[in-house]
């Protein structure tokens, strides 16, 4: 008998290129989920903040709004390591459930009698605690939702979502407020967290990717923690990354919040000069994160990030020494459009870079920083143009953001980071013809 013939090797079929993120289902109800978090997290804190002045002075008001902050800021590391160790999508999942039954508790409980300040504080604590975990769980999302060369839009579309929120949901909290008072501004609230549930419900999520390293089993949330912080200080690409954004975070947060107000009360713009000029920077952010959300991929972004920072640096410097409100409002405009874009690129480059064990504690580094400690600038910031006015104190909030900027180019791997290109979508194979593989 003759010999078996060898067997042929069987082509392996192509890699198929991943849907565009902004045409993908999967990633679409995610970004409706998230938005009608968003809007639902600023119809509350409009709503909190209005039920306080009724039963508070502004001092107590001031503290209702700020007891939120305190969980966020002892607990946001600790979120990141429970988003690492459980999926991400749950913690989501059970935040938004937890926050709906919240307020449409609260909204009950005004509608039956008027709001204590106990029960707003202790709203308030529970909220911020269950933000703490919403944020990092957030963060550690898209790895699970798409593939690496599409997190670019992803970062972009929820960059987007966030400024789209910040425009619509203050709108809305007073059409609910308008229609009957507090408890429909929170039930208004509840209402989107519950829309946010069938939508997280249905997501297809991928198995989590294997570490790049080898990795101890879990141990307590205190060594997890550790290893974490550890892992940003030794990792070539995500320490400066991560430290770029916390230094541009620091110096302009403070600014853009504090400075626009004192400078505009300084040039005596009014009231419409200050809309003006909020309204062009939000414009500009908002324009950097559909930019990135239709283009997808941006070459050299290590190079084209820290160019992004250093308009926004300069910009800001300039903004504070210009006598025009036209003029103010387009240096505002460029600021918000390289600010913009320059978050979002350095989210994008840390979502691809960070191992995916740890990108949850990643993610809750980054934002206690925006969240936690750029809060504490702001006396600092109002002291100090009270004292030399508004020029001299954006120069130097500038000037310190540009560090930022100065450790992204002396870093060798920023300098040479780059996002993953999309590949080509191939055109089906033509009728009659079977395709390789």
């Amino acid at each position: 008998m003759a010999a078996p013939a060898p067997a042929l090797p069987v082509p392996s079929a192509p890699t198929r290129p991943s849907r565009p993120a902004h045409r993908d289902g999967n990633v679409l109800r995610w970004l409706l989920a998230y938005t009608a978090s968003l809007v639902g997290d600023g119809v509350y804190f409009v709503a909190l903040g209005w039920a306080a002045q009724k039963v508070a002075d502004p001092a107590g008001v001031g503290f209702v709004m700020a007891t939120g902050a305190v969980p966020r800021a002892l607990l946001m590391l600790g979120g990141g390591v429970l988003a690492d160790r459980v999926d991400p999508r749950r913690i989501v999942l059970g935040s938004d459930a937890v926050r709906c039954v919240l307020v449409l508790g609260v909204a009950g409980a005004v509608a039956l009698t008027s709001p204590a300040l106990w029960l707003l504080v202790c709203v308030a604590l529970v909220f911020g605690t269950v933000d703490a975990l919403f944020v990092p769980a957030v963060g550690a999302l898209p790895p699970r939702l798409t593939r690496p060369e599409q997190f670019a839009r992803v970062i972009g579309m929820r960059s987007l979502a966030m400024r789209l929120s910040q425009v619509a949901a203050p709108p809305l909290a007073g059409l609910a407020l308008g229609l009957g008072g507090v408890p429909v501004a929170f039930a208004a609230a509840g209402v989107l967290f519950a829309g946010s549930l069938p939508l997280l419900f249905s997501l297809r999520i991928r198995p989590p990717a294997a570490p790049t390293g080898a990795r101890a089993e879990p141990g307590s949330l205190r060594s997890e923690l550790l290893d974490g912080l550890r892992y940003i200080r030794r990792h070539p690409l995500v320490r400066p990354l991560v430290l770029a954004l916390a230094l541009c975070e620091l110096g302009l947060s403070s600014t853009l919040n504090v400075g626009l107000l004192l400078l505009n009360a300084e040039r005596g713009w009014g009231p419409s000069g200050y809309g003006w000029i909020v309204g062009a920077f939000g414009a500009g952010a908002a324009a950097g994160a559909a930019l990135l959300t239709v283009v997808g991929w941006v070459p050299r972004a290590g190079l084209v990030l820290s160019g992004a920072l250093g308009i926004a640096c300069a910009s800001a410097a300039v903004l504070g020494s210009v006598p025009v409100l036209g003029v103010a409002a387009g240096c505002a405009a460029l600021t918000g459009l390289a600010a913009g874009t320059a978050g979002s690129l350095d989210n994008s480059l840390l979502q691809n870079a960070a191992d995916p064990a740890y990108l949850g504690r990643v993610t809750s580094v980054v934002m206690l920083t925006m969240v936690g400690l750029a809060p504490l600038s702001y006396p600092v910031v109002g002291a100090a143009i009270g004292a030399w006015g508004a020029g001299p104190v954006f120069v130097g909030t500038a000037a310190f953001s540009a560090c930022g900027t100065a450790y992204l180019l002396l870093s060798p791997a920023a300098r040479r980071a780059r996002l993953p290109r999309p590949a080509p979508r191939t055109p089906p194979a033509p009728p009659g013809r079977a395709s390789a593989g």
